[in-house]
């Protein structure tokens, strides 16, 4: 019983900081007043921090709970053909980089699409 009193408290001191812990960014895609955007969304310790999306400032609203939103044209300029994630960093004013994310993309947002001029449908 001595052992299993030891490790409660030792649990609890591991748990804390992860309950604690900020979120991770989110990605989802939206309409804006240009079209289809790309909506992220995260956290921050503070609102005097930039956002960067893969090494590219952007501008965010909000306070230590950021926004940004970026129209889908400009994002194929951020991200490879195809890509499936972005990386998202926090940087302070003095350029050290608080903290980077992956995050997840919509499925299938970067990819082609290929115009068909008809589609034959056949019944076996």
């Amino acid at each position: 019983m001595a052992k299993f009193s030891c490790l409660v408290p030792a649990a609890a001191l591991l748990i804390a900081p992860m309950a604690h812990a900020d979120e991770r960014p989110t990605a989802k895609l939206v309409r804006c007043a240009g079209g289809d955007c790309l909506l992220i969304r995260g956290e921050r310790r503070s609102a005097d921090t930039t956002i960067t999306i893969n090494d590219r400032a952007v501008a965010a609203s909000g306070g230590r709970g950021w926004k940004v939103r970026v129209p889908v044209a400009a994002m194929r300029g951020f991200a490879s053909p195809f890509a499936r994630t972005l990386d998202v960093a926090v940087v302070d004013a003095t350029g050290h980089v608080e903290r980077l994310e992956t995050v997840r993309l919509p499925v299938g947002l970067m990819g082609h699409t290929t115009e068909l001029a008809s589609l034959v449908v056949r019944a076996r």
